[in-house]
Formats: C-alpha cells, structure tokens, sequence
C-alpha cells in the first residue's frame, strides 16, 4: 500500500516533514533528550562529527564515540512530541521515501532516553541515575494507537483503584522498558524504578504556585502506590510515550533519568550540570561496548 502524502509529509527535498532528515543521517542507535542544547553537551564527547539538523526543538547530530555511530536527536518536552520523533525515526528505516510503501525488511533502532527527573520517594538520593523499568503514562498518547496487547490491565486497574482516578482524566496505562536492553545498562550506578510520565510540570506533578490542583494528595498517594515489588519512584514527562511507541514499532528503548529534585524532600541538586554530565559519559561509554 502506498502511503498517501497527507499522512507521510515529507519536504521538497525528500526529508521527513518535521526531523527534516533524510535516512542516511541517522545511526541505529540513537540518544533522545529533551533540550536540543543538550545535544551538543552530548556530541561535545564524540570523537567525529557527520551531520548536524535542526528545525524548531527538533535537533540531530549524528557522530562517533569510540567508534560507535550514534545520533543524539532533541525531542523537546511531551509525549505529544514523542509521537512526532519516534514515527518519524521510524519513517526513516522502515518506509521506502521515494515509493511511499513499508519495507520488506523491518529495522530495529536502539534508543536510550537521557532525562531529569524528580523522585517521589524520601530513600532515593539526589544526583542518583535511575533506569525506567516500567512507566505509567497518566497521558492519553498510547489509546490513539491499538495498543492495548503491550499494556498491563492488571497494575492498571490496582493503580486507578488506589489512587481513586478522576473518570475526567485519560485513563493511565503501563509499559516496560526493553529488558534486553536494559540489562546492558544496569550496574550499582543505577537504580531501577518505575517512573510515572505526566502530562504538564506544574498541576499534573502537584505543583502549586497560583493554581489549586484537582487533586491535592496525589504525590502522596502516587508515593504510596504498591504493586508486588513495585513501587512508582519518579516523575518526568516523556518515558512512557517513548516505551509505548518504541514496543509498538518494535524498537528497543529504555530511560535514564538523572535524579535532580527529590519531592518528597523538597532538595534540589546543587551540582545539576555535573549530574547531567556524568550520566551523559555513563552512557556514552555503555553505548560503545554494545
């Protein structure tokens, strides 16, 4: 089937409508981060620079690390712009451009997130690197898609339960990481936890400056929320997206959050960069041994 152009846009050059990059600008392994000036912070280690794109948040810089391909991209902040970046990475290794049809041979891409992210629990330190097991998108990206065989109806349920979910808000769903990939970053650097993907900053992550929330306990209940083992230990605002698409896509993702704010104590990081950095150099280096 040939894609129409109203639903694949692509530039007059041939780029993806919003990457604006063309397939051979991009490695199978790839770094998302929010800030597109973190791109540069990021490249700023690599041995060789290809390629460099922008376009609004969207920046990509494709390069080598210990001579491993890598291509950091800027996602901005939202599950909403997940959605733009990772079917438009996908676009780029698995449709043909020219023909507007689906590969024969589908390609996997390896994307590692590298976030900041606040936890929610008093025993996690702040400057701790913490690995997304699993998330809890309280978004609404994942049910456009038919996506329900990569969700976990069963902590779903115990979750909406607990937390005594509002039926005005998008009902939340679970994903996990790719555990494959996970274990190739998992030392007694990082923590596992399991990170809860809100829809704003402010109010969706209990914040009160001049607005009331809806709901002013759900920090607190999110914090005492327990499915067997599990506990939720963070909050950030793309995870969940990026598990679910990357699952549906059948690419392998996971999230590394550098830990800069712990709510439940009200610390902020004082050395935020530094943090950010090192987690930046933690990966970089697991990357190149893959």
């Amino acid at each position: 089937m040939t894609i129409p152009a109203s639903e694949l846009i692509l530039n007059p050059d041939g780029s993806v409508y919003h990457l604006h990059l063309h397939p051979e600008q991009i490695a199978s392994t790839i770094i998302t981060v929010g800030d597109p000036d973190r791109v540069d912070t990021v490249t700023s280690h690599f041995d060789t620079i290809t390629h460099t794109v922008q376009r609004r948040e969207f920046k990509t810089t494709t390069g080598t690390y210990k001579g491993k391909e890598i291509t950091v991209i800027s996602t901005g902040i939202g599950t909403d712009n997940i959605d733009i970046v990772f079917n438009e990475l996908d676009a780029l290794v698995n449709i043909d451009l020219k023909t507007r049809k689906v590969k024969d041979t589908h390609t996997s891409l390896d994307i590692i997130r590298i976030g900041t992210s606040g936890a929610i629990q008093e025993d996690i330190s702040i400057d701790a690197f913490l690995l997304s097991d699993m998330a809890i998108g309280l978004d609404a990206l994942l049910h456009f898609y038919d996506s329900t065989h990569i969700q976990h109806p069963e902590i779903q349920k115990a979750f909406v339960t607990h937390m005594n979910w509002s039926a005005q808000k998008s009902e939340p769903y679970i994903v996990t990481c790719d555990r494959d990939l996970a274990s190739h970053f998992l030392s007694n650097q990082v923590i596992k936890g399991v990170t809860a993907t809100n829809i704003g900053f402010y109010a969706p992550q209990g914040r009160v400056l001049r607005l009331q929330t809806s709901d002013p306990d759900m920090n607190k209940k999110l914090g005492e929320f327990r499915f067997r083992e599990s506990k939720i230990t963070n909050l950030e605002m793309e995870t969940a997206g990026i598990y679910g698409l990357a699952k549906l896509l059948e690419h392998r993702a996971i999230s590394l959050n550098a830990i800069l704010a712990n709510r439940a104590t009200g610390i902020f990081s004082n050395q935020p960069s530094e943090t950010v950095n090192s987690l930046i150099i933690y990966t970089l280096n697991r990357i190149a041994t893959m």
